[in-house]
C-alpha cells in the first residue's frame, strides 16, 4: 500500500496487489466468488477468521480499492461501497437505527432522501424532525430521549447551504449522537467531514467521483465499529456496487483533484456573472463573498464545489422557459457531469414536496440549479446569458 500523504498521489497511488502478471493498472474482477484451497479455508474463511474475498456482494477487489482511496481522501477507518448513493444512505440508517428511533436532520436535503425520512422509515416507525440550516445553533429542542443520529448535507442539495460541520459535532457529542453527514456536493478532495467530528460520511460517486456521467455507485465511509454494522446488514440484503463501476470510480478518483479545480473555477466565474445579472435576484455560491455562509465555507471547504444556485425573476414559469431556451447546457437528473446541467428542483427534484416545505428548504419557485461542467466557461456563460435574455 501507499505510504504517501499528499491527496493526488494517495489517489493515483492506492491500489490492490498486483497480480502475477503485474499489471500497472488494476484489472477487473469480474467474478461473482472466490474459490477455496480446501474445506479448512473455506470454514476459516466464513468464520472470518481470516481475511479474504469469498462473494462479490460482501467484498471484490475492484471495490475494495474503491473503499481504499475514499477512506484515505477523507480520513476514515473504513468504508462500505454500494450500488447508488441512495442504497448508501439507506442501508447505512437500517444498519443503526431500530424501530422508534429518531433522526434530527436538515430540512434541505436530496428529495429522494426527504422521501426516505417521510415515507419509508416512518413505516418502521423511525421517525425525523427537520432544522432551517440557519438555525443550526437552534436545533437541540428537537432533541428527544430516542434521538440516534444528527444528519445533514453540506453543501445541502439543491439550495447550495453551508452547515457548520463544527458546531453540528459539538451538538452530537453533547447528546451522545451520530453525526453522519452527506459530503457529495463537496467530494473528499474539497472537504473532509471527519475532521470536523462527523462519525460517517456519505457519498453519491454517481456525482463529481465519476464526474462523467457513466455509472452509479455509493459509499459510506468512518468509524469501523459503524461500518462493521452496516457492512453485516449490507451483506445480507444486497446493495453492493459491482466490480466494474467499483474499477471505473476507482480510476476516475486518480483525476478528481484536477477536474474538480477547473470545475471551481469554472462555476466561481459562472456565479459572479449571475450575480451581475438584472433577471437574477440572487445567487449562491460558497466562494463568493456575498454568500451568507462564507466564512464558514471558508474554514470548511479548499474551494466552493460545482453546484450555483439562483433565484430568476418571475418564478416558476420563468424557471421553466429558462430551461426551455438553454441551447447547450443539458437538462438532467444528474450533476457532477464533465457536462453544464441545469435544473429547476421546484418543478422537478422536489415538485412532490409542499410549497411551504419547499421554502423551508431554501427552494423558492424561480431556483434554478447548475451544475457547471468543464467545456469552456466563455461558452457556459453565453448560454445562461441568452436564456436569461429571453424570459
Amino acid at each position: 500500500m501507499s505510504k504517501h500523504k499528499n491527496f493526488e498521489t494517495e489517489a493515483i497511488r492506492t491500489q490492490i496487489e498486483r497480480s502475477q502478471f503485474l499489471e500497472h493498472s488494476n484489472p477487473l474482477y469480474l467474478t461473482s466468488s472466490f474459490v477455496f484451497e480446501d474445506a479448512e479455508d473455506m470454514r476459516a474463511s466464513f468464520a472470518e477468521e481470516k481475511e479474504r474475498n469469498i462473494y462479490s456482494r460482501f467484498t471484490n477487489p475492484n471495490t475494495s480499492e474503491f473503499v481504499q482511496k475514499i477512506c484515505k481522501m477523507e480520513g476514515a477507518e473504513d468504508g462500505y461501497a454500494f450500488a447508488t448513493g441512495m442504497s448508501a444512505i439507506f442501508s447505512t440508517f437500517a444498519a443503526l437505527l431500530n424501530a422508534g428511533d429518531h433522526i434530527v436532520s436538515s430540512r434541505s436535503v436530496f428529495g429522494s432522501t426527504n422521501s426516505l425520512f417521510n415515507k419509508f422509515l416512518p413505516k418502521w416507525n423511525i421517525t425525523t424532525s427537520f432544522f432551517n440550516v440557519n438555525e443550526v445553533d437552534n436545533i437541540e429542542h428537537l432533541i428527544t430521549s430516542n434521538t440516534k443520529i444528527l444528519y445533514a448535507e453540506s453543501p445541502t442539495n439543491p439550495a447550495v447551504d453551508v452547515l457548520d460541520l463544527e458546531l453540528l459535532s459539538t451538538i452530537a457529542k453533547k447528546h451522545n449522537l451520530l453525526l453522519i453527514i452527506d459530503n457529495c456536493f463537496a467530494t473528499p478532495y474539497l472537504q473532509n467531514p471527519i475532521a470536523f467530528g462527523a462519525d460517517l460520511v456519505i457519498h453519491s460517486a454517481t456525482k463529481l467521483i465519476d464526474g462523467q456521467g457513466r455509472v452509479l455507485g455509493g459509499v459510506t465511509i468512518g468509524k469501523s465499529d459503524l461500518i462493521r454494522e452496516i457492512y453485516l446488514f449490507s451483506r445480507n440484503t444486497g446493495p453492493a456496487l459491482s466490480p466494474f463501476n467499483a474499477w471505473v470510480l476507482s480510476k476516475s478518483l486518480e483525476t478528481l483533484s484536477v477536474r474538480v479545480d477547473k470545475h471551481c473555477e469554472n462555476a466561481l466565474k459562472v456565479a459572479e456573472f449571475l450575480e451581475a445579472h438584472n433577471a437574477v435576484s440572487f445567487v449562491k455560491y460558497p466562494f463568493l463573498p456575498s454568500y451568507p455562509q462564507y466564512k464558514i465555507a471558508k474554514k470548511q471547504m479548499k474551494a466552493g464545489g460545482n453546484i450555483v444556485s439562483f433565484e430568476i425573476k418571475g418564478g416558476v414559469d420563468a424557471g421553466r422557459k429558462f430551461l426551455n431556451t438553454l441551447k447547450m447546457c443539458s437538462l438532467s437528473a444528474n450533476l457532477g457531469d464533465t457536462r453544464t446541467i441545469a435544473t429547476h428542483p421546484a418543478s422537478t427534484t422536489h415538485s412532490k414536496l409542499s410549497a411551504e416545505d419547499r421554502l423551508e428548504a431554501g427552494i423558492s419557485d424561480g431556483l434554478v440549479r447548475i451544475s457547471v461542467g468543464l467545456e469552456n466557461v466563455k461558452d457556459i456563460i453565453e448560454d445562461l446569458d441568452q436564456a436569461l435574455k429571453n424570459i
